[in-house]
């Protein structure tokens, strides 16, 4: 009786090591976005998540080498290299999201709804210390029709209600969106104007973006004047434009209840 042997081929290194690299990179990458949400928000500060990525992609070439041997020479581990893969969509899919958004929307990181006269930021003692003491520099107005062509739908809010009425709207808004308010004054005065300043931050990294919110009164009625503006980098991939239509939005819903 003879024995019959049989040869396996070898299961692929480059798989075997992918499959390791994708776990550890999605390892790195969760503790790295927990760093961030818990330190003080800064370009620096997203160091780490850029050396996760450094992971992802070397693990993503391990499983392309991976694929090729196993082509080429027959070896196994095409599920192991399969499964590296679809660990990797996971930082993957978000990643490329934000690397078209940054090359679709214009890099701006500042967005007001009035390109000409846009509102101003209160310089006050509480809205400056809430600020770390920042006040976002001013846009020329050719960035700004720059803005006006990127997000035509980031424009005044009139309404058919007094200034006063607006204003009460503004805070309400504010406070369904999440903002935090750091200071209001209603309307009046000498320029007939109210404002509210608050801050808005990110879900996921806790980013901050400023806001300011002037309400003027009209013959008609009022008109509401918002500007969004970035704290960190000069490209806020279309956040602050997307700010100001929640806001709109929640205006909106909220005249409708009335």
């Amino acid at each position: 009786m003879h024995r019959r042997l049989v040869f396996e081929e070898p299961v692929s290194r480059a798989a075997v090591w992918s499959r390791r690299l994708a776990w550890f990179s999605l390892a790195v990458l969760l503790l790295s976005l927990l760093l961030v949400r818990l330190g003080e928000p800064s370009i620096e500060g997203l160091a780490p998540v850029a050396g996760a990525y450094v992971f992802v992609f070397a693990a993503l070439g391990l499983a392309i080498i991976a694929f090729i041997r196993i082509w080429h020479f027959g070896h196994r581990g095409v599920g192991i290299a399969a499964a590296a893969l679809l660990l990797l969509l996971i930082p993957l899919l978000p990643a490329g999201y934000f690397a078209f958004r940054f090359l679709t929307r214009p890099a701006l990181a500042d967005v007001s709804t009035d390109i000409d006269d846009p509102p101003a930021f209160s310089r006050s003692q509480a809205a400056l210390t809430a600020r770390a003491g920042r006040v976002p520099p001013d846009v020329s107005t050719l960035r700004r029709r720059v803005q006006r062509q990127a997000y035509p739908k980031a424009v005044p809010i009139l309404l058919e209600v007094p200034a006063e009425a607006a204003y009460e709207l503004a805070r309400r808004a504010a406070g369904s969106l999440g903002w935090q308010v750091l200071e209001s004054a209603r309307p009046g005065g000498r320029s007939g104007a109210g404002r509210i300043e608050a801050v808005a931050r990110g879900r996921i990294l806790r980013f901050s973006e400023d806001i300011t919110i002037r309400i003027r009164p009209r013959v008609d009625g009022s008109r509401i004047d918002v500007r969004s503006a970035s704290r960190l980098g000069s490209h806020d991939l279309g956040v602050n434009a997307e700010r100001i239509a929640a806001f709109a939005d929640e205006i909106e819903l909220l005249m409708d209840s009335r």
